[in-house]
């Protein structure tokens, strides 16, 4: 069994490292709500306005949300399309481990018949 991705290794890295940290699984989980200023976001978290917009920017880095301007603020949105994208990966991958865990396995009844 193959499993092709239609995802480059640099942007899978940039997904994956996107999804590694709690904050910014925080703020997508937030921003698939509604969208949100980067200023209110901050004020969700005990860090700086400048931390919170490097996560943001990494998320952003990794397609999985998008930024607009409205006036002075910068309002965040997640983008469910690049998260389904995710998932789908992910699925893919499962799939893929699953069918070979079902072949060892054949492999090993064989053995002890």
């Amino acid at each position: 069994m193959v499993v092709r991705l239609d995802i480059t290794d640099e942007e899978l890295d940039k997904l994956f490292r996107a999804l590694a940290d709690t904050t910014r699984r925080d703020i997508l989980r937030r921003t698939l709500v509604g969208e949100a200023s980067v200023s209110a976001l901050a004020g969700a978290y005990d860090m700086s306005f400048a931390a919170v917009q490097k996560h943001v920017a990494v998320l952003e880095a990794a397609g999985l949300v998008h930024k607009t301007t409205s006036g002075r603020e910068r309002l965040v949105r997640a983008d469910p399309e690049q998260i389904a994208r995710a998932r789908s990966l992910l699925v893919e991958l499962e799939s893929l481990w699953r069918h070979r865990l079902d072949r060892l396995d054949a492999i090993l009844s064989e053995d002890l018949e």
